[in-house]
């Protein structure tokens, strides 16, 4: 790679910093499994004047649909799972689901023509969105964002909403559309966890723990950060006009802002929190086909098959248009897969594969190249955004 040119990097979190875009982020990059460059800038707590840096401590927010992805295959490897399976033979209360195609906070739900299956929770196409309170917003989002609203409140206060709770209420909202038939992003990757916890028997952060976060030396990684290391742990912000910043201190989707103790619910969509280091592990073992550090977390031909998976192609036209950002490609198994780079919007190579999350951290693998890319930011509505591509444009240029 030319790495004079990634110098531009810092040039560009400097001016997002500068202009206040965000309040700091971070940049790390590794070819053919070597360090070829780190660039930080800003601060993690602009009060305390306390610097963006390394060993940052960030919620990954959607990016840990990453994780539960490989998690999940990792039982789908020893045949405890099956792609085909439909999730109420693991969950029975998944047995009835409806469907309601009504706009409005009153709906007529009706039974589902067929089983959400394991697939459907990989490739978004349960049904399940993140809820919304529009007049364009169906009944099944509506009951969705009132599900929200309890699990910000319970993770703020009691913590008594488990994972399995979580999944014995969203099984009774109606789905927005029937399984299998098109495409929205939402809850399905937190109902995996609760499959994931009932096949293995074990809880969603000890299976994650024993089976990724171990083996990979992730140390800073897990659905909570512990008293010794909350003074890591980043202060989020939200930009506001006139070059502000201003700090965010709600919780978002069932996950908590202080992460100060273990949650009840342990969110398989957005409750892992990171570094860049350490997720750089996890793409690493990625990159490498299942492998890191003389150690095998997934077979090669697993890592060949959730990195290469598209979409049926009449879901595929649904998902360009819902989801314009990302022309150029397409969303299996918890991940973004470029599959025509010429449609992108951003510099990349087919097959180039990873996720972002709300607040701004992204992941990008890129097997062909031997490149891993990751970012941290913590960032109120980022995910992959202006900044993200900008950066992006840099390490491909530079390859």
């Amino acid at each position: 790679m030319d790495i004079l040119h990634l110098n531009n990097i810092q040039n560009v979190l400097d001016e997002y910093v500068s202009k206040k875009a965000l309040a700091g982020a971070n940049v790390l990059i590794y070819q053919d499994n070597k360090e070829i460059g780190y660039w930080q800038s800003g601060y993690s707590d602009l009060a305390a004047k306390k610097v963006y840096s390394r060993d940052t401590i960030c919620r990954m927010y959607s990016m840990s649909k990453t994780i539960t992805s490989a998690a999940a295959f990792k039982l789908i490897e020893q045949g405890k799972l099956d792609l085909a399976q439909p999730v109420k033979d693991i969950l029975p209360q998944f047995a009835n689901v409806t469907v309601a195609y009504e706009k409005g906070k009153v709906g007529n739900p009706v039974p589902a023509q067929r089983p959400i299956l394991i697939q459907d929770l990989l490739n978004m196409t349960s049904g399940y969105g993140y809820g919304a309170c529009w007049e364009g917003s169906t009944y099944g989002e509506y009951k969705t964002s009132e599900l929200i609203d309890d699990l910000n409140a319970d993770v703020a206060g009691k913590n008594e909403i488990t994972t399995q709770d979580f999944a014995q209420r969203i099984a009774k909202i109606p789905l927005n559309f029937e399984p299998g038939t098109d495409y929205n992003y939402g809850y399905s990757a937190d109902i995996l966890g609760a499959v994931i916890e009932k096949v293995s028997g074990k809880k969603f952060s000890e299976f994650l723990k024993e089976n990724i976060f171990e083996p990979l030396k992730m140390e800073d990684t897990a659905f909570y950060v512990p008293a010794e290391k909350q003074n890591r742990l980043s202060k989020i912000y939200r930009s506001l006009p006139d070059e502000k910043l201003e700090e965010f201190t709600g919780c978002n989707l069932g996950v908590g802002y202080k992460m100060d103790r273990p949650p009840a619910f342990e969110s398989g969509g957005a409750g892992i929190c990171s570094t860049a280091d350490d997720f750089m592990k996890f793409g690493l073992m990625l990159m490498n086909k299942g492998s890191y550090d003389n150690g095998k977390i997934l077979e090669s031909a697993t890592v060949d098959f959730m990195s290469s998976a598209t979409l049926r192609e009449d879901i595929q036209k649904k998902f360009d248009i819902k989801m314009e950002h990302l022309s150029g490609y397409t969303y299996c198994n918890l991940l973004r897969i470029a599959t025509d780079p010429s449609k992108c919007k951003m510099l990349t190579t087919k097959g180039e594969f990873g996720w972002d999350g709300w607040l701004g951290p992204y992941l990008s693998v890129d097997i062909p190249n031997q490149l891993v890319v990751v970012m941290t930011m913590q960032k109120v509505d980022a995910g992959t955004w202006d900044l993200t591509r900008r950066v992006k444009n840099i390490i491909y240029s530079s390859i």
